[in-house]
C-alpha cells in the first residue's frame, strides 16, 4: 500500500492512463504520478527509495479522476502540486481532491471548482469530529489550549497551569488533539509516554518529510533528558556535578568528556536507540561525551569574557531584540507600586560619570548615548517563587554607553531581590561597575554571569518560543482553515509554514513539558512557560514589524528620507542592518505579490476567505487579545500587504536571527549560562574567599552545573542546525508552484536581491570600521545570510520555523 501522491502531471511525457473525465467521458492523457512507501518513516527504514510510475498502482485500487475547471486545450499542460498523505478511502466521508497550480480569488473560481474548494475547506475544519481524538489519518486543523504540558496522575510535581483561555494566563493556541482529559483533572489532557512521542497528532502533511524525520532522530533523541538523565546524574556525582575549571569545559570540545565504564554506562547505552548512540559517543571506541567547537571560542578561547564583545552580543548575538535606547535616567520601573513598592533603580550619576566620555548622564540621554538591557520588571514578580528552588537569579538592569567608534561598553549592573521585609518595600538592588583587577573583576564577570542567565532564559521562552514557534501556529491553523489551496495568499504562504505545528508538537511533548528538557536547563525551570504567559499579554502583532520593532524600541527614528523609512540611532547594529535589508526585500516581494491579484481595496474587503482568515486568528488563534486596538482591519491592500509581510519575517528571518545563533554562542556555556545557583558572594564569608583564592571554580560553582551542561548543550546543538532538505528564503520546494507568470518573476527577482544582500552582508563583515561585525571573538555576524548548506553553520535563512 502506498500512502504518498507526492507530485501528479498531466500532459508531458510519461506513463498514459485513462481517467475519468467530469463528464465520464474517457480520454486519454499522459502523467507521471510520484508515490512513496508507506513505511519510508518507519524506524527500521529511513533510507527507503522513492518509487515512481504508474505500474506501482497496479492491483491496488487507486483511482484518479480529472475535474475540469473550464474548456482549455485538451494538448495542454497541466500541473498537480499534491504533496500529501492519502490513506485508504474507509478513513474518509469524502474523495481525497487534489487542484491544479492555478490559483483563484473565491468569487473568481471557475463555477465547477467551487464546490469541491468549499468541500475541501469544510474537511479541513474537521466537521463532526469536534470531540474526537484525532487519528493519524486525519487531516483536521483545529484549536486548543496548551493543557498537555502538565501530567497531574504523575502528582503535584507535574501540575502545570493551563495556558490559553484565560485573564490570567492568556497564550496562543496550539493545534488540537483531541486526547481524552487526565483522571485527576479533567481540564488537562492526558499526554502519549515517552516512547510514543513522535506521535502526537499534527495533519499527517505537516509531519517531517523522511528526510527531515532521519536528521531530527539522529540529533534529537540524545537530548531527551528522560532517556539518559538518571544515569549521567550518577556518573556527574561521582565526577562529582562540577567543572573545576575553564581547561575543563574545553574538554568537551577538544578532547571529550571520559566516561566511565561497567553497569552505569551499559545502563545508558541500552536506554539509547542505537541510531543515536553514534552521535553521542565517539565512535573509535573512547568512551567520551565530544561536542563540537562554538564559534565565540573558535578563534580566541578568552574572547568572550571581554566587556566588548558581552556588549557586542546585545547588537549581533543570538537574542539582538531585547536592548533599547534608554530615555530617563535613572531607570524607571512600570511595575505596580501598590503592588511591589519602589522599583526604580537605584544606579546613580555617581556609578557611571567617569565612563561618561566626559558627559553627564542628561548629555548622554540627549545625545542617544545611553542604553538599556532590561531583565528587571518581567523577573521580579517571580523571584520569590524561583528563588526557592536550587535556581539563585536576581532582576538585572545593564546601562551601556555607546561610545564614538560605534561600539558599546557596559556602565553598570544592577542586580535586584524582592525586599526581605515584602513587596510592597521595594526592590533590595546593589549596583557593579567595571573592574579589570583583582576580586573586584572576579565580582564584575559574575555580575555579567547573572545578566547571561537571565537573558538565555528570556530568549528561549520568550525572544524564541512564544514570540516564534507559539505565535506562529494560529496562523497555520487559521490558513489551513479558512484559504482554499487555490487561494494566492495561501500559496503566498504556505511555504513559510512548513513543520512548523510538528516541531511545537514534539516540543510540547519532550521540551517544554512539565520536567522536560527546557526546565531542566533554564532558570525559571517550573515557571517557565507560566513566565512566557506574563510575557505574551505585551505581545503586539503589527509591533513584529521589523521597522516598527526597532522604533519601539528607541534604537531606530523613523525618517521617510532614509531607505528603509527609519534611520539607526546605533549605526552599527548588525541584526538591525541585516534585518532591515532582508525586511524590505520580503516587503517588496509580497507587495508585488499580493497586487497581482488585488486590484483595489475593494478586492480584499470582498474576499470571504480573508475576511474569514482574519477573523479566526483574532478571534481564535490569538483569541485572547482578540479585543487589542493595534489588530489590522484588513480593509485595504496595504493591511494585507504588511501583516503577510509580518508573518513571513517571523517564520523565517527573525526566526533565524534568534535560533541558529543558539550553538554558535550559547555551546559554551560560560559564555550565556542557563542557571545561577547562588548569590554574589558577600565579603566576609568563605564564599567570598573563595572567589579570592580559586575564581574559576567559584565561578563554575555559581553557574550552570555539569550535568545541566550537557544536557544544555546538546539541546541548543540540535537546535541550530540545518536540515539536509531545507528550503530556504528565495527557494522553493517545486518550481511550478504556480501557474501565473507575473508572481513568478516576482519571485526570481526576490532570489536574485537576497543573493545581492548575502554579498553585502559578507562584504560588510569585511570592513574593520564595523567594529561590531566581527568583535573580539573574531566572529562575523552570518545569522542573517540568507543561504546555507545541512548542519551547524551558524547562517541560513529556512522558510519556516522548521527546528
Amino acid at each position: 500500500m502506498f500512502q504518498n501522491i507526492l507530485d501528479a502531471i498531466t500532459g508531458e511525457n510519461g506513463n498514459s492512463k485513462k481517467l475519468k473525465s467530469d463528464g465520464d467521458q474517457s480520454m486519454k492523457v499522459k502523467g507521471t504520478v510520484v508515490l512513496m512507501k508507506k513505511n519510508v518513516l518507519d524506524f527500521n527504514d529511513f533510507h527507503s527509495s522513492v518509487l515512481d510510475g504508474l505500474h506501482e498502482l497496479l492491483g491496488h485500487g487507486v483511482s484518479l479522476q480529472l475535474i475540469s475547471a473550464e474548456k482549455s486545450d485538451p494538448a495542454g499542460r497541466i500541473h498537480f502540486v499534491c504533496n500529501s498523505w492519502v490513506y485508504p478511502a474507509k478513513h474518509y466521508k469524502n474523495d481525497r481532491i487534489f487542484f491544479s497550480n492555478k490559483p483563484y480569488l473565491p468569487e473568481k473560481t471557475p463555477e465547477p471548482l467551487r464546490k469541491y474548494r468549499e468541500e475541501e475547506l469544510a474537511n479541513l475544519r474537521g466537521h463532526g469530529k469536534e470531540k474526537d481524538e484525532l487519528q493519524e489519518w486525519d487531516r483536521v486543523y483545529d484549536y486548543a489550549c496548551y493543557n498537555d504540558l502538565g501530567e497531574p496522575d504523575k502528582g503535584p510535581k507535574f501540575v502545570r497551569p493551563i495556558l490559553g483561555g484565560s485573564a490570567e494566563y492568556p497564550y496562543p493556541r496550539r493545534g488540537r488533539t483531541g486526547r481524552k482529559a487526565t483522571k485527576s483533572d479533567p481540564s488537562c489532557e492526558t499526554r502519549h509516554p515517552l516512547l510514543l512521542s513522535l506521535n502526537v497528532y499534527v495533519p499527517r502533511d505537516e509531519r517531517f518529510g523522511h528526510l527531515r524525520m532521519a536528521d531530527f532522530l539522529a540529533y534529537a533523541l540524545k537530548a531527551i533528558p528522560q532517556f539518559i538523565e538518571p544515569e549521567l546524574r550518577e556518573l556527574c556525582d561521582k565526577t562529582p556535578n562540577e567543572f573545576d575549571s575553564f581547561a575543563d569545559v574545553l574538554k568537551l570540545y577538544e578532547g571529550g568528556i571520559e566516561l566511565p565504564g561497567g553497569p552505569q554506562l551499559e545502563n545508558i547505552r541500552k536506554n539509547i536507540p542505537s541510531q543515536v548512540l553514534k552521535e553521542i559517543f565517539r565512535t573509535d571506541g573512547e568512551q567520551l561525551f565530544k561536542f563540537p567547537m562554538p564559534q565565540i571560542i573558535k578563534e580566541d578561547k578568552s574572547a568572550w569574557r571581554t566587556d566588548e564583545e558581552f556588549a557586542r552580543e546585545m547588537l549581533a548575538g543570538v537574542n539582538p531584540v531585547l536592548i533599547r535606547r534608554l530615555e530617563a535616567f535613572p531607570p524607571k520601573s512600570k511595575l505596580d507600586r501598590r503592588l511591589y513598592g519602589d522599583q526604580n533603580s537605584s544606579i546613580t550619576e555617581e556609578h557611571i560619570k567617569h565612563n561618561l566620555d566626559g558627559l553627564t548622564a542628561a548629555e548622554a540621554i540627549k545625545n542617544n548615548r545611553l542604553y538599556i538591557l532590561d531583565h528587571h520588571d518581567c523577573l521580579m514578580p517571580y523571584l520569590r517563587r524561583i528563588n526557592t528552588t536550587s535556581t539563585k537569579i536576581y532582576a538585572s538592569r545593564t546601562l551601556l554607553f555607546l561610545k564614538d567608534d560605534g561600539t558599546l561598553k557596559p556602565l553598570a549592573i544592577e542586580l535586584s531581590l524582592p525586599h526581605p521585609e515584602g513587596d510592597e518595600f521595594g526592590a533590595d538592588s546593589k549596583v557593579y561597575t567595571p573592574a579589570e583587577d583583582g576580586v573586584k573583576a572576579c565580582i564584575w564577570q559574575l555580575a555579567k554571569a547573572y545578566v547571561g542567565v537571565n537573558d538565555s532564559g528570556y530568549h528561549q521562552l520568550v525572544s524564541h518560543w512564544l514570540h516564534t514557534h507559539a505565535a506562529m501556529e494560529p496562523f497555520v491553523i487559521a490558513t489551513n482553515r479558512n484559504l482554499s489551496v487555490l487561494h494566492p495568499i495561501h500559496k503566498l504562504l504556505h511555504p513559510h509554514f512548513r513543520d512548523t505545528m510538528n516541531i511545537n508538537a514534539l516540543a510540547r511533548q519532550t521540551l517544554i513539558n512539565a520536567c522536560g528538557a527546557l526546565e531542566s536547563t533554564v532558570f525559571p525551570a517550573r515557571y517557565s512557560l507560566e513566565f512566557s504567559s506574563t510575557l505574551y499579554k505585551s505581545w503586539v502583532f503589527t509591533d513584529e514589524a521589523l521597522p516598527e520593532e526597532l522604533v519601539k524600541r528607541g534604537v531606530a527614528v523613523k525618517d521617510p528620507k532614509s531607505k528603509h523609512g527609519v534611520r539607526l540611532l546605533i549605526e552599527d547594529y548588525p541584526y538591525a542592518v541585516d534585518g532591515l535589508e532582508i525586511w524590505s526585500a520580503i516587503r517588496e516581494w509580497v507587495e508585488q505579490y499580493c497586487l497581482c491579484y488585488y486590484e483595489t481595496d475593494e478586492t480584499v474587503q470582498k474576499d470571504t476567505e480573508i475576511q474569514a482568515w482574519w477573523k479566526e486568528i483574532r478571534e481564535q488563534g490569538h483569541g485572547d487579545l482578540k479585543d487589542e486596538p493595534w489588530w489590522p482591519k484588513m480593509q485595504t491592500r496595504e493591511d494585507l500587504i504588511q501583516s503577510c509581510t509580518i508573518i513571513v519575517w517571523v517564520a523565517s528571518a527573525l526566526h533565524a536571527a534568534i535560533n541558529f545563533g543558539q550553538y554558535p554562542f550559547g555551546g559554551y556555556l560560560p559564555n550565556r549560562p542557563s542557571i545561577s545557583r547562588r548569590f554574589m558572594p558577600e565579603e566576609g564569608t568563605p564564599e567570598y574567599e573563595e572567589l579570592k583564592s580559586n575564581p574559576e571554580k567559584a565561578f563554575f560553582k555559581t553557574i550552570t552545573p555539569q550535568l545541566q551542561t550537557l544536557l544544555g548543550i546538546s539541546l541548543i546543538e540540535i537546535l541550530s542546525r540545518h536540515a539536509t532538505d531545507e528550503v530556504y528564503l528565495g527557494q522553493r520546494d517545486t518550481p511550478e508552484w504556480t501557474a501565473d507568470a507575473k508572481p513568478l518573476q516576482a519571485f526570481e527577482e526576490f532570489g536574485k536581491k537576497l543573493v545581492k544582500i548575502e554579498e553585502k552582508i559578507i562584504e560588510m563583515n569585511r570592513d574593520e570600521k564595523l567594529k561590531n561585525r566581527v568583535g573580539p571573538a573574531k566572529m562575523p555576524y552570518t545569522l542573517l545570510v540568507p543561504s546555507s548548506e545541512g548542519g551547524l553553520t551558524g547562517r541560513g535563512i529556512p522558510n519556516s520555523i522548521s527546528i
